[in-house]
């Protein structure tokens, strides 16, 4: 299992409160077999209405890896596309005020950290990453820090979200099959499973 210690790369700014799911990936994409293919429709209409100018469309930004964004994100319907176009896209970790609940529990499912700040340490970080794209963002889940350059403040997550993500728990599937000796044992030695209908 994958352990979630460090997250270093290029951000993102993502301005706004209450930022749904919804938007994140419209619901004509949902009729999807696989997640394949929606990193590239992540945000579709509010790119298109922006015509180039949202964030995600932006030439300094396609290489990041740290979404910085405000309050409530991840709100709205709870579909796991969201998160799912969002880390396809490229994102690996989102840093921010708040965010929905069910939203960081299908992150934490895909191994992607949802840590927050305060208002002000959110909005300083989309300042510095828009002056600065190029530098990297460094999110820090054992010293509970993001660092940009010169900048450090401390993130917030739940401890135990951040022991999963440092002791590679939070694969609950990956656990499964890990174990999966031990689930054949255990099945083994249940007496309804050999149990016949009369």
């Amino acid at each position: 299992m994958s352990q979630v210690k460090t997250v270093s790369g290029p951000g993102l700014p993502l301005k706004g409160d209450d930022i749904d799911t919804d938007r994140i990936i419209p619901a004509r994409f949902l009729k999807c077999v696989t997640f394949d293919g929606l990193g590239e429709q992540v945000f579709a209409d509010d790119r298109t209405q922006l015509n180039g100018q949202h964030a995600f469309d932006q030439s300094q930004y396609q290489a990041a890896e740290i979404l910085v964004v405000n309050r409530n994100f991840g709100c709205g319907s709870s579909r796991e596309h969201a998160p799912q176009a969002i880390s396809r896209w490229g994102i690996k970790a989102l840093i921010g005020e708040s965010f929905a609940e069910i939203f960081l529990g299908n992150c934490v499912a895909m191994g992607v950290p949802c840590v927050t700040v305060s208002s002000e340490v959110a909005s300083q970080l989309q300042a510095l990453i828009a002056a600065h794209p190029q530098t990297p963002l460094t999110l820090d889940l054992e010293s509970m820090t993001v660092t940009m350059a010169e900048f450090t403040a401390p993130v917030a997550l739940a401890d135990s979200l951040r022991q999963m993500f440092t002791a590679g728990t939070w694969d609950a599937t990956g656990q499964l099959v890990a174990q999966s000796a031990a689930v054949k044992a255990t099945a083994a030695n249940l007496p309804y499973i050999t149990w016949q209908s009369a």
